[in-house]
């Protein structure tokens, strides 16, 4: 299952301030306050399988929002739509050996300058969660003398910035369609050994695609030797991850939530009541909330084939992907939800679901596109800064019938006021300023020998962090220096990116194009242009990041 909650170990776990307002009636004291719960699950996409010999990758659009009116602090968890992308293997599957790419779009116990607004990260996870990598220079482990993950993902790009606290998108982001896939390109030739060991490596760089308003193309990638560097002490599992291994096809979309935060109380008649923070989901002109649209599978016809080609001394592969190389899953009006609320330490089998079906219906806007149709009674209509949005009902019963219990939506109205439930706010309590992102400065590490060629520069994010970056030598950035790749290979790399920087420029065309809706825009702040001279061959990488002195 999706397991975003493991790329995010809680660094400052911050509780919600039950705020009551000074104008609301004194209750008696002998009742109880509301207590603290959360309301936390997945939501379920079910779409058609495609032949399993589109095993080279995927793209999809997902919707990117605020799924929550205010940021309630670092115990809020949850991705938006996403996917886990696992090695294809032929039957019976390997058992215990847990390894993908999965990450998307949300919000994270760790993330440091968090805003309603959700950023992206890449994650991806070797064997058993032994490591995962986020993004450049964002991974597993904060402690550079233990770098879990944290050299998996080398840039690609020389015209985006990468913060180690993630992706960030453009704020006010409210409904518009966030574009990516990972196809594999051949950035390095096969290796026989891995750490001096005799096992191989293989060929496959993951890299991450865009497709958005204001940047299309490559970002970053995999490196090989992240996914076989742990075979080195498991040779029994050589040749099992995604360095060697295509991508299985047929994936599971969902939406999962760890935390958003709830109160429950119970009444002078037994009647126990929930009260949700506020919970948004994207609005189109027809009421409807569109969230995954054009999830496409590839064979390796459709980069993979002509790149190695080009690098091959062949003509210069076109930086389009061929849709000739694809196939389209389909979508049709069905899914479920096992959201639940919840106090805490409530044992699995006793946290109660909500009657999502009462107020939400899946829906198939089209065959490729995905999204749900709302019961207006008990939904609101709203407005984000850049879009409208559909709140969800807030207020909830407890029932029971034939021993099952469930959430079922309540009115406001219909709230007992000795509850407490209408005088509650979910406001976080005043963070502390956040710590900063610091890479080594030791003039022996890969941050400073052979070092930056340019810098340093700074960037002032949307998310009110500031990033330092240098730029760096493609073949010189840290990553790749902890690649298991020597001089020559590092060269041969070098060359083949001086190919992509030149011909697969930010103006052309990559993934597919989104049918409906309208792209979301990156932060501005994150594109740069690289220096006269690094046009081919360079690249930024973000070597601090920091909260802006106010």
């Amino acid at each position: 299952m999706y397991r975003r909650k493991t790329f995010a170990p809680a660094a400052l776990t911050i509780a919600l301030a039950l705020v009551v307002s000074p104008l609301a009636p004194a209750q008696d004291k002998k009742q109880p306050s509301p207590q603290e719960g959360e309301m936390a699950g997945y939501l379920l996409v079910p779409h058609s399988k495609v032949p399993e010999s589109f095993n080279a990758g995927f793209s999809m659009y997902v919707a990117a929002w605020p799924l929550l009116d205010k940021y309630p602090g670092n115990r809020f968890q949850t991705g938006l739509f996403g996917t886990w992308m696992f090695a294809q293997y032929p039957q019976p599957k390997p058992k215990d050996l847990y390894s993908d790419i999965e990450g998307g779009l949300g919000w994270w116990r760790d993330t440091r300058f968090a805003t309603e607004t959700p950023k992206f990260i890449m994650g991806g996870v070797t064997l058993n969660f032994n490591e995962w990598a986020n993004g450049p220079g964002a991974g597993k482990s904060r402690d550079w003398a233990k770098p879990l993950g944290v050299y998996g993902v080398a840039q690609l790009s020389p015209w985006v910035l990468w913060p180690p606290d993630g992706l960030n998108l453009k704020q006010g982001t409210s409904g518009e369609l966030f574009g990516y896939g990972y196809l594999p390109l051949p950035l390095t030739n096969p290796k026989a050994t891995t750490s001096g060991k005799p096992v191989p490596t293989g060929d496959q760089s993951w890299t991450l695609f865009l497709n958005t308003g204001n940047f299309k193309g490559p970002v970053s990638f995999f490196t090989p030797h992240y996914w076989s560097s742990i075979t080195g002490q498991k040779p029994e599992h050589a040749g099992k991850f995604l360095d060697s291994r295509p991508s299985e096809p047929n994936k599971a979309i969902q939406m999962e939530t760890q935390y958003v935060p709830s109160y429950q109380a119970t009444d002078s008649q037994g009647v126990t009541w929930a009260r949700v923070a506020p919970t948004a989901f994207p609005r189109n002109a027809g009421g409807d909330s569109m969230v995954v649209h054009r999830v496409t599978a590839y064979d390796k016809s459709a980069l993979w084939n002509s790149v190695k080609s080009w690098f091959e001394g062949g003509n210069p592969a076109s930086s389009v992907i061929d849709p000739k190389g694809s196939s389209l899953h389909t979508f049709n009006s069905k899914g479920g939800s096992t959201w639940r609320i919840y106090p805490p330490n409530t044992p699995r089998d006793q946290k109660v679901a909500l009657a999502w079906n009462s107020f939400a219906n899946p829906v198939a806007i089209d065959e490729h596109t995905y999204g749900y149709r709302w019961n207006s009674d008990l939904v609101t209509k709203t407005d984000a800064t850049n879009g409208p949005l559909i709140t969800l009902p807030q207020y909830f019963r407890l029932t029971e019938k034939n021993g099952r219990k469930e959430w079922v939506v309540a009115k406001p109205a219909e709230v007992p006021a000795e509850t407490g439930l209408a005088s509650v706010e979910f406001q976080p309590k005043k963070r502390n300023r956040p710590e900063p992102y610091v890479t080594p400065d030791d003039p022996q590490s890969a941050w400073r020998k052979p070092g930056p060629a340019a810098g340093p520069f700074q960037a002032n994010l949307g998310d009110g962090s500031v990033v330092t970056y240098h730029w760096y030598r493609f073949a010189d950035q840290p990553a790749l220096l902890n690649a298991d790749l020597t001089s020559a290979e590092r060269e041969q790399i070098q060359a083949r990116v001086e190919k992509l920087h030149r011909a697969w420029t930010r103006e052309r065309e990559y993934l597919p194009p989104p049918a409906v809706g309208k792209l979301a825009d990156l932060d501005p702040a994150l594109l740069v242009t690289p220096p006269k001279g690094m046009e081919a061959g360079y690249v930024p990488i973000v070597t601090r990041q920091a909260a802006r002195a106010d």
